[in-house]
């Protein structure tokens, strides 16, 4: 009979911010770092079944879940919240290493820490879920931004429903735009991020990342995104890839597969 494991909650308090952490679950450690607009919570069957042999720390960023909001956000910031997280780890279990979890910009924000700011804590590996993918061509494109901006404004306001909740985002519908512009200048640069990397890398991608539709501009994106992920392997081939039948949603969609992925990859590193 498997047992779910018991949850050990606290908060770090930094940079004014509040961040609520998780951890549960026995092996070897692993940091879940969620994307924008994405919290722990939605993150949550991926983090139980990785804790059934996995000691796994799930956190939420700042302005999304149970986290406190922030005055401003940028990709810089939520960095320094993924930074606080594995500084607390490491004043309490110096020397333990833990492997990088990260989906969407949370892969992205995994990518920079190992590149920029492994000497200070450093990481036994990254696994990357649908993210820090090095597209050759930008995600916002002037024919895309009416449609998304469109997009954009409905999720602010669905996000009413959720005040208060473990899945609430607080962020508005143009800080949302600013934020992926920023994450489409970092992805056009990431490319020289993983030449300074030393540990094993995975990612697990969707082959589907803007949907399954046959009308543009979905085939357009997820060649693009397919491109960028070939882009990566030409340059680095040692960086190991899987991908889904799935759409940018796949850690909703398909949480057992990258369970047993990640663990088939941890067992080889």
């Amino acid at each position: 009979m498997t047992t779910t494991p018991t949850l050990r909650q606290h908060t770090i308090h930094h940079d004014g911010v509040t961040i609520p952490v998780s951890r549960g679950g026995t092996g070897r450690l692993l940091v879940l770092c969620p994307g924008l607009s994405s919290t722990q919570a939605d993150l949550g069957e991926l983090a139980g079944l990785l804790r059934l042999d996995h000691d796994v720390v799930a956190f939420d960023l700042r302005g999304h879940g149970l986290a406190s909001p922030a005055s401003r956000y940028s990709f810089a910031a939520f960095g320094a919240d993924l930074a606080a997280v594995l500084a607390d780890l490491a004043r309490h279990e110096p020397g333990v290493a833990p492997v990088l979890v990260g989906y969407s910009m949370g892969a992205d924000l995994a990518v920079h820490h190992a590149a920029d700011h492994a000497a200070d804590h450093p990481v036994a590996g990254l696994v990357l879920i649908d993210g820090a993918n090095p597209v050759p061509e930008p995600f916002l494109t002037d024919d895309l931004l009416p449609r998304l901006r469109v997009m954009w404004e409905d999720q602010a306001a669905r996000q009413e429903a959720l005040r208060g909740t473990a899945r609430q985002v607080l962020l508005t519908a143009p800080e949302i735009e600013a934020l992926n512009a920023e994450i489409d200048a970092v992805r056009s640069a990431v490319l020289g991020r993983y030449r300074r990397i030393g540990c094993p890398i995975s990612m697990i991608m969707s082959t589907a990342m803007a949907g399954h539709g046959h009308e543009e501009p979905m085939p357009r994106l997820n060649r693009n995104w397919r491109s960028g992920v070939e882009r990566l392997t030409r340059d680095r081939p040692r960086v190991a890839v899987s991908w889904l039948d799935a759409d940018h949603g796949l850690v909703h969609t398909h949480a057992p597969e990258i369970a047993r992925i990640i663990r088939g990859r941890l067992e080889r590193c």
